[in-house]
C-alpha cells in the first residue's frame, strides 16, 4: 500500500512525506468508509475524521503490524462510532441511473438491481458481520489482517464471517423469491 521509508519520514516530522503519504490512502480510506456506511456524506465525514487522526496519530504507528491494517482499524473504528450515533440515511443521488451509448439498457438496469440488492442484503447484516464482510470481500483484507484490524481473535473473525455469508445467502435467496426490488 504505502512504502515504508515513506511512514517513516512522515513520523520523523517531513510534512511533504506526511502530505503524500495521506494523499496516497485518501481514496482506500474513502471506499472503506462509504461500504460501512453506505451514505456518501458519512463516508465523506468519516473519511476526514481518519485522515485527520492518522495525521495527529501517526507517531504512534509501531511497524509491527501493517500500515494498511492500522489505516483500517481507525477508518473501521470511526466508521462503526458514527453507525452507532446516527442512523443510516439514503441519498438520492445513489439512486440515479446514467446509462452509457452502446450499452444493453436491460443489462445495466438489471445489474442495477442486483447490486442494490446486495448493498441491502449487507446493510440489513448486524453491525459486527457487515464490517467484516467489507474488509473482507470489498477491502479484500485477510483473516488475520480483520483480526488485527478489529482487534478480535481469528477464530471470531471466521465465525462472524461464516455467520455473515449464511445471512447474506438467506437474504438473497429471499430477493430472488420476491423478484427484483426497487
Amino acid at each position: 500500500m504505502v512504502e515504508p521509508e515513506l511512514i517513516r519520514a512522515a513520523q520523523s516530522g517531513d510534512r511533504d512525506a506526511l502530505i503524500t503519504l495521506l494523499r496516497d490512502i485518501e481514496q482506500h480510506v474513502y471506499r472503506t468508509a462509504y461500504y460501512i456506511l453506505n451514505n456518501e456524506q458519512d463516508a465523506l465525514d468519516a473519511a476526514q475524521e481518519a485522515l485527520i487522526r492518522i495525521y495527529t496519530k501517526i507517531n504512534s504507528y509501531e511497524e509491527k503490524a501493517q500500515f494498511k491494517t492500522w489505516v483500517q482499524r481507525i477508518v473501521t473504528n470511526i466508521c462503526i462510532d458514527k453507525f452507532r450515533r446516527t442512523k443510516p440515511s439514503v441519498s438520492i443521488d445513489e439512486h440515479e441511473m446514467v446509462f452509457q451509448d452502446n450499452q444493453d439498457v436491460e443489462f445495466e438496469v438489471m445489474s442495477t438491481y442486483v447490486a442494490k440488492d446486495i448493498q441491502d442484503a449487507i446493510n440489513k447484516l448486524p453491525e459486527h458481520h457487515r464490517t467484516v464482510i467489507v474488509l473482507r470481500y470489498l477491502q479484500d483484507l485477510s483473516y488475520n489482517e480483520i483480526a488485527d484490524c478489529l482487534d478480535l481473535p481469528l477464530n471470531t473473525v471466521k465465525s462472524y464471517l461464516f455467520r455473515a455469508r449464511q445471512q447474506l445467502q438467506n437474504l438473497l435467496q429471499e430477493y430472488q423469491k420476491g423478484g427484483v426490488t426497487g
